[in-house]
């Protein structure tokens, strides 16, 4: 029901003609926040690359739902206005300007959420990633191919080394790393976007696997197609890509693509203690989180392994 009236509000909001350009980009907050009886009221939530793009989305979704909301990016710009539209309907929100390459950065900004908030963080959303060059790799620049593996895979590593320490300690804690779709073929000119998020998701088995005495859940979530920064980078490399990406890309843009309340819908699952039974996995957008919250998964399903029966 609460991700219902959210977005009965926000589609009340958009105007008609510009419905799916809103829907793609931002979700309004000009209403005062509900305070539903949601257990992430009070949580402490860091979110990486909170200032544009589905990061942002989730930023609004999840402080709709109560939460305090630590924003954190590299554009000044970007997370002030995330913080003011949060902050203007009654949520609660924490600037912080970091990079997630600088590991040492990444653990002064999950320091200054416990000091701010009063307590360490409750659940991570690892949001921040680049595109990083769309060209062939023999003609693509080394510092810009580790770029993107830094941002992408390091980012996610870096965050994660930040906050686990309290987590473990606790033994509770909750992280879900953004991902794509690892397991569909794969485009060409898109070598290092790929590799780098590929690696994030078993990256993510491979810590489940250690945390799984401490009662903290890691997976990834693949939040489907939206319109974002990456859409339009995309669209400006067409002649370096195949058609059928770019006639993706500008459906996405003419559509807005998967609607934020369903990205939402799947990261507060994945997020809450409905989803304890669920780690090391990577859960795509249209999975069947009904089905999910009361299976019991076997080992190989929504992995990287090679099922063949």
């Amino acid at each position: 029901m609460i991700l219902e009236e959210w977005g009965r509000l926000w589609a009340e909001k958009a105007p008609p003609a510009l419905a799916d350009v809103k829907r793609a980009h931002a979700l309004p907050l000009r209403r005062t926040v509900a305070n539903p009886a949601s257990e992430f009221r009070d949580k402490n939530i860091l979110i990486t690359g909170a200032g544009r793009g589905i990061g942002k989305r989730l930023a609004i979704g999840f402080a709709r739902l109560g939460a305090r909301i630590a924003l954190l990016g590299r554009n000044k710009a970007e997370i002030d206005l995330a913080h003011i539209e949060i902050e203007q309907a009654g949520g609660n929100a924490l600037r912080l300007r970091a990079d997630v390459t600088d590991a040492e950065q990444m653990a002064v900004a999950v320091d200054r959420v416990r000091v701010v908030f009063g307590s360490p963080v409750d659940i991570l959303i690892c949001s921040a990633g680049t595109a990083g060059p769309l060209n062939s790799f023999l003609q693509t620049p080394v510092r810009a191919w580790v770029e993107a593996i830094q941002i992408n895979l390091l980012g996610v590593v870096n965050a994660c080394r930040a906050v686990l320490p309290s987590m473990i300690e606790r033994r509770a804690g909750k992280i879900l790393a953004l991902t794509c779709s690892s397991d569909e073929p794969p485009k060409r000119n898109f070598s290092a976007y790929e590799t780098s998020k590929t690696a994030v998701v078993r990256f993510v088995e491979s810590l489940a696997a250690e945390l799984v005495d401490y009662n903290v859940q890691v997976n990834c979530l693949d939040p489907g197609p939206a319109y974002t920064n990456l859409t339009d980078e995309i669209i400006r490399a067409e002649e370096r890509l195949e058609p059928r990406v770019i006639q993706a890309a500008k459906e996405t843009r003419r559509t807005g693509g998967v609607s934020p309340e369903l990205q939402l819908e799947h990261a507060a699952f994945l997020l809450s203690e409905q989803s304890n039974h669920i780690t090391g996995k990577l859960i795509r957008v249209t999975d069947d989180c009904r089905k999910l919250k009361d299976s019991t998964l076997r080992p190989d399903l929504y992995t990287l392994r090679r099922v063949q029966k």
